[in-house]
């Protein structure tokens, strides 16, 4: 049985007054701080404002037993200006989303910056908020798949996982021995699982 749980993960951002109807990004045009660039009205269609990627689950057959499918401005054109994001998380039984910045029976948490730890195990419909910035992780404890939904405020929200930041980068084994606190060999042995080098 597949439980679904809504997660949004919502950032506390302005509102600015739209000085147009939508902003539909221009793919082929650079992106910049503010997003993309719009099309301009005659090339809009409706499909910019329809994404059916999110109906499909994803390939959990990986290391960290997780598959994350973003509706992301870049895949959704719609959403650029709009100051929001989805995305769909599939859990296979033990799956993780490791710790990172931006359910059958799922543990969700997050450490604010003076280290607590809040922390609950999510029960089917329930939502948990994540606070702008804060790192954060979800495990699916249960026997079943879990099917996660995650909302964002920006239209490109980015994303980082610490374990692959760290042990899939170029980073000097020895910064990260420094910062972790964790021995050479564990270093090393992190790298070679996840492709890292240096």
């Amino acid at each position: 049985m597949l439980h679904v749980l809504l997660f949004f993960y919502f950032l506390v951002s302005s509102s600015h007054a739209a000085v147009q109807d939508f902003c539909v990004a221009d793919l082929k045009a650079p992106q910049g701080p503010a997003g993309y660039s719009c099309k301009t009205p005659a090339e809009v269609t409706v499909d910019d404002f329809v994404y059916s990627g999110l109906g499909v689950a994803g390939n959990t057959s990986n290391f960290i037993k997780a598959s994350i499918n973003t509706a992301f401005a870049d895949k959704f054109p719609g959403l650029n200006g709009l100051g929001l994001s989805m995305a769909r998380v599939d859990l296979a039984p033990g799956g993780a989303i490791p710790m990172h910045s931006h359910p059958g029976s799922v543990i969700a948490a997050f450490v604010s910056s003076d280290n607590t730890v809040y922390s609950r195990t999510l029960k089917e419909g329930d939502i948990m908020v994540f606070p702008q910035g804060l790192l954060h992780f979800e495990v699916n404890t249960g026997r079943t798949p879990a099917l996660i939904w995650v909302s964002f405020s920006s239209s490109n929200p980015g994303l980082q996982i610490l374990s692959y930041a760290l042990f899939s980068s170029s980073l000097p084994s020895e910064l990260i021995e420094k910062t972790t606190f964790l021995d050479d060999d564990e270093v090393k042995r992190l790298k070679a699982l996840l492709g890292g080098s240096g």
